[in-house]
């Protein structure tokens, strides 16, 4: 059984709008991939995300996005290469300086949604992605999405001296390649429990998933992610975390 990080997007909320279950969610996860402003969240969010992930000791992940408050951050959107790196220099930036006043740091870096799916890809925009973390800090490791094959990103991170943390979803369903099948077929997220806790388990084993063509697939993977908005993961992340603990205990 791989030792897998858990890890949830969260601090989704905004303003008196509230999204997500995250003090539900917080205790049992490794990692916290907290909205930096420009999908979701604002200031006194991430200081409240940040000040409760503290408190559990999660790790501290910034999780930027495509300035797109109205998609979720879901749109994809054309930038240069340097104006993708700007904006996420800003936004990783932004969640660092609240972390710091509270005594923490960011720990790590994932993109969000329309972002995360477009630098996997095109190779030109997971090299700007790669490319912008190694500027701000080369020691900060970069989650992105584990597939059939993880070759060809190895060797980006590689290039730039940047650790990549391979992640899987637990409530996700998946194509042949090994890529998230879109949110907009049917099937696309799994929203029944033992499913969700099914999946997670198998990844951590190490076994083969079934993609959406019926062919077997392997993932190998350095974290496990549950969304934090999907209400059916929120319920299976206690149970994920035991499993995990007891499949992993020597």
């Amino acid at each position: 059984m791989n030792r897998l990080l858990l890890n949830c997007d969260i601090g989704e909320s905004f303003g008196s709008w509230t999204m997500g279950l995250d003090a539900e969610v917080m205790p049992f996860i490794d990692c916290a991939n907290i909205a930096c402003g420009f999908h979701a969240g604002d200031s006194s969010i991430m200081r409240k995300t940040v000040s409760l992930a503290l408190s559990h000791g999660v790790q501290i992940g910034a999780h930027p996005a495509y300035q797109d408050l109205v998609g979720f951050g879901r749109r994809s959107m054309a930038y240069t290469a340097q104006e993708l790196q700007d904006i996420l220099h800003y936004q990783i930036g932004a969640l660092d300086g609240i972390c710091r006043a509270q005594g923490g740091k960011v720990s790590y870096v994932k993109p969000h949604g329309a972002m995360y799916n477009d630098m996997m890809a095109n190779p030109a925009q997971l090299r700007a992605v790669i490319q912008a973390v190694a500027a701000y800090d080369r020691s900060l490791p970069l989650m992105l999405m584990a597939t059939r094959d993880n070759t060809a990103a190895q060797q980006l991170g590689d290039e730039y001296g940047v650790t990549l943390w391979f992640e899987a979803f637990a409530d996700r369903a998946y194509d042949s390649a090994g890529r998230l099948v879109s949110r907009q077929l049917p099937g696309a997220v799994h929203h029944d429990c033992e499913t969700i806790i099914g999946q997670a388990l198998t990844i951590a084993r190490g076994d083969n998933l079934t993609a959406s063509d019926g062919s077997a697939l392997h993932l190998q993977a350095n974290t496990l992610c549950v969304h934090g908005d999907n209400a059916s993961s929120v319920a299976a992340v206690q149970r994920i975390r035991q499993a995990l603990n007891e499949q992993s205990a020597p």
